[in-house]
């Protein structure tokens, strides 16, 4: 194995899917708090109030805001050095827009980071994932406006001055390339979907706000960048990208080309402006051609070059195909939808398993951009059986694992700067897409059902010790 010594070995998680505690300690609302449950046929909805009998999975998650102290020793059972986490924006600026932050959410945060670091983890934030404040939604339509800049900054100032000693890796935006489409206007974005000057008549997305908000967010993150390494020069400040790696299905030509395009579009962009500083031509020339090319301020540009980030992360779950053939078979579940690649197999929820597309995209990545790379989120959702004694045999999840972490070696061998990896949700969480638990991807089964119920108890699936001996051996013993 070419894992160096140091590679950061851990987990990831999102505040809104696994914290819980969404009333206390002072916390306001977040978009994520107006979503509600589902499943793999029924679609979450967002509402614009709390309906009553309506189950919203955020408000208790897998209370984790009980139960932290429990969950991050086991996390250190593991041998984790590092630990990915979010930071709940309205657990302290509860609307967003306030002067003063919240400072029993803060002192939330002080334990939270102090238990990861008395465990062996170092912590890697992120600033905002999925869960901009309900004020900001509905007072400003999030990053339509640009005040909204300076209350991100604000919010960021707050708690990079004050874990400056404790935490060195931060993160600007979880999956901000989500911004480039529709889905992204209000869960990246904060867009208000009730906001009639946005959406007329009915109208259910609207492209040329959203370049502008996506546009703002951009400004936001290399202001913040800047800020981090005023604050401490020590801090390592990187991007966040949903990595769809994709193929063309066929070798005609405009399959190719059209592989392209989605490529750049969706999966490139946001990282080119916040790796190379600026916006890419060929980004400019088709949002030009759409009328949906931003407006900038006189400073922006210079902004955005004095904001690059150190570090590229990303998102590696699946890969898709592309082509203009409409009689192609689809895929079930791939999060971008695509057709379906013959030579891949396909989990319970569709989303088709490419351990080597993460050593194609680790490669290309590498080439693109020369940056030290993380891969922070990757892992299988699987519905897991607690059996009568107590266990959770998921040989299923440690096969995954297993080839991916190859890939990443075999990527690294190859000359890839690649500085950690923290799988996805290493402990049972809601899931994102569908609002459900059944969709489980942890090291750590917790007991909880679909609806909320169940007793939230915590038990150690066959994987748990599998990873452990990953850790100890650095990637060598799989």
């Amino acid at each position: 194995m070419a894992f160096k010594t140091g590679f950061l070995w851990g987990g990831a998680t999102a505040a809104n899917q696994f914290e819980g505690g969404y009333s206390e300690g002072g916390r306001g609302l977040s978009v994520a708090d107006l979503k509600t449950g589902g499943d793999v046929n029924t679609p979450r909805r967002f509402t614009s109030t709390i309906e009553k009998e309506t189950y919203y999975p955020s408000h208790q998650a897998i209370d984790f805001y009980h139960h932290h102290k429990t969950d991050i020793e086991l996390f250190g059972q593991m041998n984790f050095n590092v630990f990915r986490m979010s930071i709940s924006w309205s657990r302290i600026f509860p609307q967003g827009d306030e002067l003063v932050p919240n400072e029993a959410g803060l002192q939330f945060y002080d334990a939270i980071i102090d238990e990861l670091i008395e465990n062996g983890m170092t912590p890697l934030i992120t600033l905002s994932h999925f869960e901009i404040p309900m004020g900001l939604v509905e007072k400003y339509s999030g990053f339509s406006d640009r005040r909204v800049i300076d209350m991100y900054v604000r919010y960021a100032q707050t708690v990079m001055t004050r874990y400056k000693d404790k935490v060195t890796y931060w993160l600007t935006f979880n999956e901000m390339n989500f911004g480039t489409m529709d889905r992204g206007e209000l869960t990246t974005l904060g867009m208000n979907p009730k906001d009639e000057a946005i959406y007329p008549n009915g109208q259910t997305e609207n492209e040329k706000v959203r370049f502008q908000a996506l546009h703002h967010a951009l400004v936001a993150s290399a202001k913040v960048v800047k800020l981090g390494h005023d604050i401490n020069p020590d801090f390592k400040i990187g991007c966040m990208i949903c990595h769809i790696t994709s193929y063309p299905l066929t070798p005609n030509p405009v399959d190719i080309l059209e592989q392209k395009e989605f490529d750049l579009r969706f999966t490139k962009f946001v990282g080119d402006v916040q790796v190379r500083g600026e916006y890419p031509s060929y980004m400019t020339v088709y949002l030009k051609k759409k009328d949906s090319f931003p407006v900038f301020e006189a400073e922006d540009a210079a902004i955005l070059k004095a904001g690059t980030v150190d570090m590229y992360t990303f998102s590696y779950y699946m890969s898709v195909c592309i082509t203009l053939d409409e009689t192609a078979a689809e895929t079930n579940g791939n999060l971008m939808g695509g057709k379906a690649n013959p030579y891949l197999e396909s989990s319970e929820w569709g989303w088709q398993i490419d351990p080597t597309g993460l050593t194609y995209t680790l490669l290309d990545l590498q080439d693109r951009y020369g940056l030290p790379m993380m891969v922070v989120e990757n892992g299988l959702g699987f519905a897991d059986e607690l059996r009568t004694d107590g266990t959770i045999i998921d040989d299923y999840r440690i096969d995954y694992m297993r080839q991916h972490i190859c890939a990443m070696d075999e990527a690294v061998e190859k000359g890839v700067d690649l500085l950690g990896y923290t799988m996805w949700g290493p402990i049972d969480l809601i899931s994102a897409g569908t609002g459900e638990m059944k969709k489980r991807y942890g090291f750590i089964y917790v007991d909880m059902n679909n609806d909320g119920t169940g007793s939230l108890k915590r038990y150690k699936k066959k994987s748990f010790d599998w990873y452990k001996q990953v850790i100890t051996s650095n990637g060598r013993d799989l």
